[in-house]
């Protein structure tokens, strides 16, 4: 399995044997089970689908419900796929956990960014902000001329402004493993990755 899915708990720091001081960040990964085989004859594409986190039944539509009884497992709060090469290494209801990965291995890990709502050029894009000298005692933190001259007399698409900041499908590469503490399913990756503390992330080896 090349990868699992999991939860942000938040970051903390290590020492390694030279003393170095390590910032890590505390991932809940797993235990994940099998839901669902994807296979070439029926999808088009192999892929294994696995269901994180513990879900009440009462919480669960009657739709993803039958998906869960088919599969003879627990309903799950995440369901996620991950392409595999060869399918028939598994079968449905199998348990995955933190034990695919190893201190030293490189993976990735994807989440959703932290929202930060509506904001600024200043906050958004590190803009300098106008001067306050001249008499512009209310330009401090403005954007500033948006536009060019009679050509192309429009606003370039792209054009950095104020908006909606955050919230968005991010990925970092090359992390290195720095624990596993597969008692408490547990993965200390170096360095930060995307979203906030208790949000779903995806760590691919």
């Amino acid at each position: 399995m090349n990868g699992i899915l999991g939860k942000k708990i938040g970051m903390t720091g290590v020492f390694d044997d030279k003393g170095n001081y390590i910032p890590c960040t505390v991932i809940e990964a797993g235990p994940c089970y099998v839901t669902q085989i994807k296979t070439l004859e029926n999808d088009g594409y192999q892929a294994i689908q696995v269901g994180f986190g513990e879900k009440p039944e009462r919480l669960v539509n009657k739709p993803l419900m039958g998906h869960f009884n088919k599969a003879n497992v627990k309903p799950a709060y995440y369901l996620g796929e991950f392409r595999v090469d060869d399918v028939s290494k598994y079968k449905i209801g199998d348990k995955i956990d933190v034990s695919i990965f190893a201190v030293g291995d490189k993976v990735k890990v994807t989440g959703t960014s932290i929202g930060r709502g509506f904001q600024g050029v200043v906050k958004r894009h590190h803009f300098g902000g106008g001067s306050v000298t001249h008499g512009q005692s209310d330009r401090l933190r403005a954007p500033g001329s948006i536009g060019a001259s009679s050509y192309p007399s429009r606003v370039f698409k792209g054009q950095r402004m104020a908006g909606r900041m955050g919230g968005v499908k991010r990925t970092v590469r090359n992390l290195s493993v720095i624990n596993v503490i597969a008692d408490s399913n547990l993965l200390l990756v170096k360095g930060s990755v995307p979203g906030a503390k208790n949000s779903l992330v995806k760590i691919f080896k």
